[in-house]
């Protein structure tokens, strides 16, 4: 129980030191390639910046908004001086141009693909509506080039007890043998905080390259 309940404190007062630390289009702006970040991505609406806000125990950590697309750039939120986390702009259908969409796939691609220093990435999915095609693939590509992924699923406290484990059962039957996990998660009645916060502290503390 010692040994948990320090655990328990180290992650929290980790994730308790984020800081933003700048906004980029361009890689030219990324941070150095260096340490280790753990990237947040999902469909547009899915909770993204609710969740950085939630486990970090900040109340305005990333900017949350109810218009879908808001977010078009990577915001990056330093931990200390070799750790980082990633907001990255949400896929699906946001209302944007469609020019726009192809630009951040590009984008995203381009820094999930490249950056060393990236460990693993949590990904959001809504519990209401889960695995969408846009997921799969999403989820796919990034078992191609070997990024750990775990799925959060948001707003879990929105479905009754019941429908809430269906969910998790459907999910992680589609994502059998892709060694990729699957959790409940609620920023309104904190479900499944600290165990998301164990799987981003353990890729943090990962020295292997990403």
């Amino acid at each position: 129980m010692k040994t948990n309940h320090t655990r328990k404190d180290r992650v929290g007062l980790l994730l308790g030191n984020a800081r933003y630390q700048g906004s980029a289009v361009h890689p030219s702006r990324f941070p150095p390639d260096e340490g280790a970040e753990v990237a947040f991505a999902g469909r547009s609406n899915a909770g993204k910046s609710s969740a950085l806000n939630t486990l970090c125990n900040r109340r305005a950590l990333a900017r949350t908004s109810r218009t879908p697309g808001r977010t078009q750039m990577l915001n990056f939120f330093s931990l200390d001086d070799s750790r980082r986390l990633v907001d990255l702009p949400g896929y699906g259908f946001a209302r944007v141009p469609e020019e726009s969409r192809r630009k951040w796939k590009r984008f995203i691609e381009r820094y999930l693909s490249r950056r060393r220093s990236l460990k693993g990435l949590i990904l959001l999915m809504d519990a209401r509506h889960p695995m969408k095609p846009d997921d799969g693939q999403f989820i796919a590509w990034c078992a191609y080039h070997r990024i750990p992924v775990h799925v959060l699923l948001t707003k879990s406290d929105k479905l009754a007890r019941g429908k809430q484990h269906e969910s998790l059962r459907a999910v992680r039957t589609g994502l059998a043998g892709s060694g990729t996990g699957a959790q409940l998660f609620s920023t309104r009645d904190r479900t499944g905080l600290e165990e998301a916060r164990k799987v981003i502290l353990d890729w943090l503390s990962n020295p292997t390259p990403g």
